[in-house]
């Protein structure tokens, strides 16, 4: 099932779809994910487990886990191939010039974009303006 890897054909087929939900990004270092918690991402680092999740998952963990970057994430809906070259530079960069850091995460379907909570608007229209000119 491979996906698309014409960048041109990614930047113009794609459309971005906002996610509900605001969600955080924190860490565990003891590998056990608490119970009742439904991360949207786990990813082991050498210095501990990151989890990409929902603010309320966060603050309702009896832990209360510490979290950072309350953020939007926002997928981008085209079927883009894991070795497509280019996608996100072309994405990162064009949100780059509007001062905005975002995290990029690459499922095996779609991109996702997790962008700075109260930015997501703005990045939906600069989303919308690559593909119109692509």
């Amino acid at each position: 099932m491979a996906g698309e890897t014409n960048v041109e054909e990614l930047l113009r087929s794609m459309s971005a779809e906002l996610v509900s939900g605001l969600f955080v990004f924190s860490t565990i270092a003891d590998g056990v994910v608490p119970s009742g918690v439904r991360p949207k991402m786990i990813f082991e680092e050498a210095e501990g487990i990151t989890l990409v999740l929902l603010k309320e998952e966060a603050e309702a963990e009896a832990s209360g886990l510490a979290y950072e970057f309350p953020c939007r994430m926002i997928t981008l809906n085209i079927h883009s191939s894991l070795d497509a070259v280019g996608f996100l530079a072309r994405i990162t960069a064009e949100l780059a010039k509007q001062n905005m850091g975002i995290n990029p995460v690459s499922g095996f379907y779609h991109d996702h974009l997790f962008v700075p909570h109260g930015r997501a608007q703005e990045a939906l229209d600069v989303l919308n303006l690559i593909a119109k000119q692509a």
